[in-house]
């Protein structure tokens, strides 16, 4: 099957992934800009009024970057919308999208066909990620576009499958969009992505340490600092398992050898632990591929060096 035609017009073959509060406008500008699709949560926007000032923002540099720049334009841009019993915002946040007419929505914790077919109706593309082959084939059930496969390793809320097993097991049946995320932060794993079968790599934790993104200074040195053995996978502070850095676990004040799990029917987006620490903003999600990521760089610079690598990664193939 053929891309989406909004799809097609990526120039380098990455999604940039939604991250809880640390993707806002400035951020995906720049990630569009330099070629990969940029995204953020819409529940990023606080109080819910400001999404639609953000998408005006983001809509209008793009438009005036790719009049200025009709040989290099922008990548497409994309709002995660967490379609969970948990987000009361969702039903305003999807009328913001309509009204922007957002190019792509990435759906996350559940897939209703509801949400798809409103996001059709305006001819957007709708990517819904999953963490197993049984949630893929209920989210392109229910109308999905494409998917987004959350593999092993990847930051915030993850899986356990190996990247190798759920591309593999979701291409046996499905031949549409397919981006693959879990710890890829150079060049030549976003190759690998693509010869494993996949139309994008989806990355997320090398954009935190970037200038753009909205993360404290402490938050990105500990993730150039870090590696993929300060990683912990935890289903405590949200009731979902995902990868979080253990140094901010333990400077919150909590013990990350003695966690203990979270209950999924209380699953929300900032629960309180130990006193104020709360998810997200004191302790931090970040995936396996982090020993990759060396310098706090601009969002240019960290796609430029993707890109280098991927082409250095890719002849070098071509000559053996």
């Amino acid at each position: 099957m053929a891309l989406p035609e909004v799809l097609q017009r990526v120039p380098f073959p990455v999604i940039a992934s939604p991250m809880f509060i640390i993707s806002h406008p400035k951020l995906v500008i720049a990630q569009c800009k330099a070629g990969v699709v940029g995204s953020m949560p819409a529940l990023n926007a606080r109080p819910a009024s400001q999404l639609d000032e953000w998408l005006t923002e983001i809509t209008e540099a793009l438009d005036a970057h790719n009049r200025a720049h009709p040989e290099q334009p922008a990548a497409p841009f994309a709002i995660n919308q967490i379609v969970h019993k948990s987000n009361d915002r969702l039903d305003h946040d999807l009328e913001l999208c309509v009204k922007h007419k957002v190019p792509i929505v990435i759906t996350s914790l559940g897939a209703r066909e509801d949400v798809n077919q409103t996001v059709h109706g305006y001819g957007g593309v709708v990517l819904h990620d999953v963490i197993n082959n049984r949630f893929a084939r209920k989210a392109v059930e229910k109308g999905a576009d494409g998917l987004v496969a959350v593999a092993a390793g990847a930051g915030g809320h993850a899986g356990t499958t190996s990247p190798f097993a759920l591309i593999q097991e979701i291409r046996e049946w499905f031949d549409g969009p397919l981006a693959l995320s879990g710890s890829i932060a150079n060049g030549r794993s976003i190759l690998a992505a693509r010869a494993m079968g996949a139309d994008f790599a989806y990355i997320g934790s090398a954009f935190i340490a970037t200038e753009e993104a909205r993360a404290v200074d402490a938050y990105k040195q500990m993730i150039v600092d870090s590696t993929s053995a300060d990683i912990l996978y935890s289903s405590k502070f949200t009731g979902v398992h995902g990868n979080y850095l253990r140094p901010s676990i333990v400077a919150a004040g909590l013990d990350p050898d003695t966690l203990g799990d979270g209950d999924p029917s209380q699953m929300s987006f900032g629960s309180k632990e130990s006193g104020d620490a709360k998810v997200w903003r004191d302790i931090w999600g970040c995936g396996q591929g982090i020993g990759a990521i060396k310098q706090v760089v601009p969002t240019a610079e960290l796609v430029a060096r993707l890109k280098a690598e991927y082409a250095a990664a890719k002849a070098a193939l071509c000559l053996r």
